[in-house]
């Protein structure tokens, strides 16, 4: 993270002159820590669905040696990962802390996001491992979407910058409203809102949160259901 920052930092804050917002009602101006607060959560998200895509095939010896919920292979390889989110975001918070930022009151909502997210990227892994069991070019399609979905976040960029509507070929798009669609760039307001602004995301936002996880784990439990019948055999 310290070696992303670095280099990111110097390319946006630096050579591209992109300005972070200010806090509200933090105050706090300083593209470092808003890189931060939007980079650990990202480090998350990319991590976890690319080891629980592997969950599966990296442990077919296990699998075709004896039956167990092979939902738990997914569940342990997105589980490790927040012990070292909780790391980082415990760095995240002594550095805010140390420029005046005071979250110590906001950590038990950051805490029930990192469960929130933990387990939306529980519900994708699901679908991911089973996928690449049956599809083993899934990997490569899953490098390539991390690409594109880190920039299609206001994770280097403030999300003010993202315009309200667009007109290509005469129509008008609400491009800041499908934009905010995307959960990634919820989770990562949500984070910066606590972290960075020191309040409350938007209730829409809260709730839309929640049913993106909710979908999310509904979604990956049936589908894994459905692909764990030939599972063993296929991996």
């Amino acid at each position: 993270p310290i070696t992303s920052v670095v280099v990111y930092s110097i390319i946006f804050s630096v050579f591209l002159k992109i300005h972070p917002p200010v806090g509200n009602p933090s105050g706090l101006k300083s593209f470092v820590i808003f890189l931060l607060c939007a980079l650990i959560p990202w480090n998350f998200f990319a991590n976890s669905l690319s080891t629980s895509n592997e969950a599966l095939v990296g442990n077919a010896g296990l699998i075709k040696k004896v039956y167990f919920p092979r939902e738990l292979l997914v569940a342990a390889s997105v589980g490790s990962l927040v012990v070292s989110m909780l790391i980082e975001i415990s760095v995240v918070c002594v550095v805010l802390l140390a420029v005046g930022n005071m979250v110590l009151p906001w950590l038990p909502a950051v805490f029930v996001l990192i469960i929130l997210q933990t387990l939306f990227l529980f519900g994708i892994g699901l679908v991911l491992s089973a996928a690449n069991v049956y599809f083993r070019d899934v990997r490569h399609f899953l490098a390539i979407s991390l690409q594109v979905l880190f920039y299609s976040a206001p994770i280097v960029y403030p999300i003010r910058l993202v315009p309200k509507t667009s007109h290509p070929l005469g129509l008008s798009i609400p491009t800041s409203f499908i934009y905010r669609l995307n959960p990634l760039v919820q989770f990562v307001q949500a984070y910066r809102s606590f972290l960075y602004d020191l309040r409350f995301p938007a209730l829409s936002s809260c709730l839309y949160i929640v049913a993106l996880t909710a979908a999310s784990v509904a979604a990956g439990l049936w589908i894994f259901g459905r692909l764990d019948r030939r599972i063993a055999e296929e991996v």
